[in-house]
C-alpha cells in the first residue's frame, strides 16, 4: 500500500475556501430566454410543452424570524441558487426557506375536458407547491421528478405559480450524494432549490401517466405497460378504450403492431407484446434504437426502446464474466458525478451533456458510473443513443463517517468484509425514518428510470456510507427489476449479496480475488493533475498527484497496461476509473472542471 498517498487524501488539516468563479463555454454562451428548452422526457413525449424555465422571483425567509433576508431578486431556473448561473449565489441554511414564484403563461385549453399537468424534474430537498395560493402538494426529496394536476386550480385570466423549499442537506438523513455544507475534499458545494426543468402539458380526459417498455430479448418481443389517469376514469370507460402500440426501427420503418388489453380489476393498466422482426441488437458500437408510438383515445405519446440484455455468465475457463446480449464484454468505466462549476448539478446545456458522454466514449471507455446522483431524463437519453452503458447509483443518505467509512477499510482489507450492516448507528442509518425514506426512493428511482436501456446495474450501496440490510434491499431490487444486474454493496461490507464482487483500490496494486461472482474493481485510480487556469480552489485533493500532463498521461498508460490488463485473464471483468471531471478541490479528472482541457491522449 502507497501510505504516503493514503494519508494525503485524508485531507484533515485542508483550509476551506470558497471555490473561485470558473466557466465552461456553454456558461459563458448560456441565452437566459432559452433555458434548457428541449423535451425533458424522452421516453413520454407530446406535442404539448410549455417550457418554465427562466426567470423567476425568489426571496429567502428566516425561519426563526419570519422574515425576508437581505436577499431576493431573480433567480434563473433550473440553476439552484449556490450555483452561479442563477444570479443569486447563496448557500441556502437549514434555518432558511426559499421561496420562488412566477406568473404562468396564458393558458387555454385545447379541447373540453383536458387537463393541465405540472412536472417538475427535481427539487432539493422539501419542497411545497401552491397554484394561486392554494397548496397543491408536498415532495419529499431532491432527487427524483413528480406531476401536478393544476387544472382545476386555474383562473381564467392570471395565474401565480409558488414553490417554497427547504434543505437541510447533509444535517439530517435526507439523500444529499456528495454535498456538503463544509465543502471540502471529496466533498462539494451543497445546493438547492429547482433544478431540473419546470414544465407544463395539456393532455386529454383520458391520457397516459406512464409507459414502461421490457426487452425480451431471447423472445424477440417487448412487453409494453401503459397506465392511464385510472383516478379519474371507470371500469366501464377502460373496457371500452382502444390502446394501440406501433413499433418502427432506426429508419422509421414500421416493425409491429400490437393492441393492448387491459391487464389490472378495474384499473386503468393496459399491456401488449410487440414482435421485433428481424431483431438488431443494441451495444455501445451499434446503439440500435427503435421508437415506439401509443394511442390511447385522443392521447399519443413517443417512447424509444433497445433490444439487449446484461447477463453473467462463464466463459470457458469458468470465469464469471459481465456479458451483453450474451457475449462478453469488458466494462471499461469511469466514474461520473455530474457536477459542472457554473451550473453545479445542472448542466449548462444539453450540449454540455452530450460532451461529457462523447468525451469518454472517443477515449475508449464503454460504461459510465453516475455516482450519488440522478440526472436529468436527457443524460440517460443520450447514453442511449450514443451506446455508453450505465451503472446507477442509489443516491447516499443517512450519517457519514469517515474512520469507519473510508480510512479504516482502505488500510486494513479484512474489516471490509467482518462488518455488519444490521449496525445501523455505525453506519449512520440510526433514524428508522431515514431508513424507510431510502426504500422509497430507491423504488422511486428504479420507477423512474427503468425503461433507460443503457442502464445495465443498479449500484444500492457505496462504502457502506448509509448502508443497512443489504441483503433485504438486494432482493428487493431484484423484485423491482429482474432484467438488470445488481452491486449490492460497492467498496466494502459486501454481504456476497449482488452479481459482483466489488472493490475499490486507490492506494495498492490492483489485484483480482477470487469469488464465484463476477469481479469489478468499481473505484480506482483517481489520479490527479491540476491544470493552471482551470482550478476552482488552491487546495488540491486527490490519491496521487502529477504536476504534469506527460506525467499524469505516462502514469494513467503504466495503470491501465501493467496492472489492469494484465488481470483480465483472471477474471477481472470491469473497471470504473475516477473521474470524468475535476470537481472543486478533487482534480483527479480526466477533464477539467472547466471542461476546456482534456488530460488524457485519445492514444492513451
Amino acid at each position: 500500500m502507497n501510505l504516503k498517498a493514503a494519508l494525503r487524501s485524508a485531507h484533515l488539516f485542508a483550509k476551506k475556501e470558497a471555490p473561485a468563479p470558473l466557466s465552461t463555454v456553454w456558461g459563458e454562451h448560456l441565452d437566459p430566454e432559452h433555458i434548457l428548452e428541449e423535451y425533458p422526457r424522452p421516453q413520454l413525449v407530446r406535442n404539448s410543452y410549455i417550457n418554465l424555465n427562466g426567470f423567476w422571483n425568489y426571496k429567502i425567509l428566516k425561519k426563526d424570524k419570519n422574515k425576508i433576508s437581505e436577499l431576493q431578486g431573480k433567480i434563473l431556473v433550473p440553476f439552484s441558487p449556490e450555483a452561479p448561473l442563477s444570479g443569486v449565489n447563496h448557500q441556502l441554511l437549514p434555518s432558511e426557506t426559499l421561496i420562488c414564484e412566477r406568473k404562468l403563461p396564458k393558458l387555454q385549453s385545447p379541447g373540453e375536458g383536458y387537463h393541465c399537468i405540472l412536472h417538475f424534474g427535481a427539487v432539493d430537498q422539501l419542497c411545497q407547491v401552491f397554484v394561486n395560493g392554494t397548496l397543491l402538494t408536498t415532495h419529499v426529496g431532491g432527487y427524483l421528478p413528480f406531476s401536478i394536476d393544476i387544472t382545476s386550480h386555474l383562473h381564467k385570466e392570471d395565474n401565480l405559480l409558488t414553490v417554497q423549499i427547504e434543505d437541510y442537506s447533509d444535517h439530517s438523513f435526507q439523500s444529499v450524494g456528495k454535498q456538503k455544507l463544509k465543502r471540502g475534499g471529496m466533498f462539494y458545494t451543497a445546493q438547492s432549490g429547482i433544478w431540473q426543468t419546470v414544465w407544463m402539458e395539456w393532455v386529454p380526459p383520458v391520457y397516459i401517466t406512464d409507459l414502461d417498455i421490457s426487452p425480451l430479448f431471447a423472445k424477440k418481443t417487448i412487453q409494453v405497460s401503459v397506465t392511464l389517469n385510472s383516478a379519474r376514469l371507470n371500469r366501464c370507460c377502460c373496457s371500452s378504450l382502444s390502446v394501440v402500440c406501433n413499433v418502427y426501427d432506426a429508419e422509421n420503418v414500421p416493425v409491429s403492431k400490437s393492441v393492448c388489453t387491459n391487464s389490472s380489476n378495474g384499473l386503468c393498466q393496459f399491456s401488449c407484446y410487440c414482435d421485433i422482426n428481424n431483431m438488431h441488437p443494441c451495444s455501445p458500437d451499434d446503439p440500435s434504437l427503435y421508437t415506439l408510438k401509443v394511442y390511447a383515445g385522443e392521447d399519443e405519446v413517443t417512447g424509444y426502446f433497445a433490444m439487449r440484455t446484461f447477463t453473467i455468465e462463464k466463459d470457458d475457463a469458468g470465469i464469471s464474466r459481465f456479458c451483453l446480449n450474451h457475449e462478453p464484454l469488458f466494462l471499461n468505466g469511469v466514474l461520473d458525478q455530474g457536477y459542472w462549476p457554473d451550473g453545479l448539478y445542472t448542466a449548462p446545456s444539453d450540449e454540455a451533456l452530450i460532451y461529457d458522454i462523447q468525451s469518454m466514449k472517443k477515449l475508449g471507455f464503454n460504461m459510465l458510473r453516475k455516482h450519488a446522483k440522478i440526472e436529468s431524463a436527457r443524460w440517460y437519453y443520450h447514453c442511449d443513443r450514443l451506446g455508453m452503458i450505465v451503472w446507477q447509483d442509489m443516491v447516499n443518505g443517512g450519517g457519514y463517517s469517515a474512520p469507519l467509512m473510508t480510512w479504516l477499510p482502505t488500510v486494513w482489507s479484512g474489516f471490509r468484509t467482518k462488518f455488519s450492516d444490521k449496525l445501523y448507528p455505525l453506519l449512520g442509518r440510526k433514524s428508522s425514518c431515514g431508513r424507510e425514506q431510502f426504500i422509497q426512493e430507491c423504488r422511486g428511482t428504479v420507477r423512474a428510470l427503468h425503461a433507460f436501456p443503457c442502464i445495465s446495474t443498479w449500484v444500492i450501496f457505496n462504502e457502506g456510507w448509509g448502508q443497512f440490510d443489504s441483503r433485504k434491499l438486494t432482493k428487493m431490487f431484484r423484485e423491482l427489476d429482474s432484467m438488470r444486474l445488481i452491486d449490492s454493496a460497492s467498496g466494502w461490507f459486501d454481504k456476497g449479496y449482488g452479481d459482483f464482487k466489488s472493490e475499490h483500490n486507490y492506494f495498492s496494486k490492483q489485484y483480482v480475488i477470487s469469488d464465484k461472482r463476477a469481479y469489478v474493481i468499481s473505484e480506482f485510480g483517481g489520479y490527479a493533475c491540476p491544470v493552471k487556469k482551470h482550478l476552482s480552489t488552491s487546495h488540491i485533493y486527490g490519491y496521487r498527484i502529477h504536476k504534469s500532463l506527460s506525467d499524469f498521461q505516462t502514469a494513467y498508460q503504466k495503470l491501465m497496461k501493467s496492472e489492469v490488463e494484465p488481470l483480465i485473464a483472471k477474471g477481472l471483468c470491469g473497471t470504473v476509473y475516477t473521474q470524468v471531471s475535476d470537481i472543486e478541490d478533487e482534480v483527479n479528472g480526466i477533464l477539467t472542471y472547466d471542461r476546456k482541457v482534456c488530460k488524457l491522449k485519445k492514444d492513451v
